[in-house]
């Protein structure tokens, strides 16, 4: 079973960034399909972006919400995955997950794609 270590997040004010990062100790993360997703209070969790795994080129996808201002990328090296998030909002605000599928995937930011998730942070964006 993968286990997805989140780290990062926390208390940023408006137009601020901070950066989340996600682990799978003892597995080969680019070899999976990576989704970052987020839920805020009363409302469904929704994909923000995602990248596939190395065999379909690490294509990414971004949500509308976020395009422009988060940028999801590898780290081969390190076997991490981050997302960078600048410019934030208050409606930013939420709980955010990592997600993984085994490869080859070509990502997508449908939650039911993915098997195994990480903890969840917390990011609050203050205005």
């Amino acid at each position: 079973q993968v286990q997805l270590v989140q780290s990062g997040g926390g208390l940023v004010q408006f137009g601020g960034s901070l950066t989340l990062s996600c682990a799978a100790p003892g597995y080969v993360l680019e070899y999976y399909a990576i989704g970052w997703f987020r839920q805020a209070p009363g409302k469904e969790r929704e994909g923000v972006s995602c990248i596939s795994d190395s065999t379909n080129d690490g294509g990414t996808y971004y949500a509308d919400s976020v395009k422009g201002r988060f940028t999801i990328s590898r780290d081969i090296a390190k076997n991490m995955v981050y997302l960078q998030m600048n410019s934030l909002k208050p409606e930013d605000t939420a709980v955010y997950y990592c997600a993984a599928v085994l490869g080859p995937w070509r990502c997508k930011p449908v939650r039911n794609s993915y098997d195994h998730w990480g903890q969840g942070t917390q990011v609050t964006v203050s205005s």
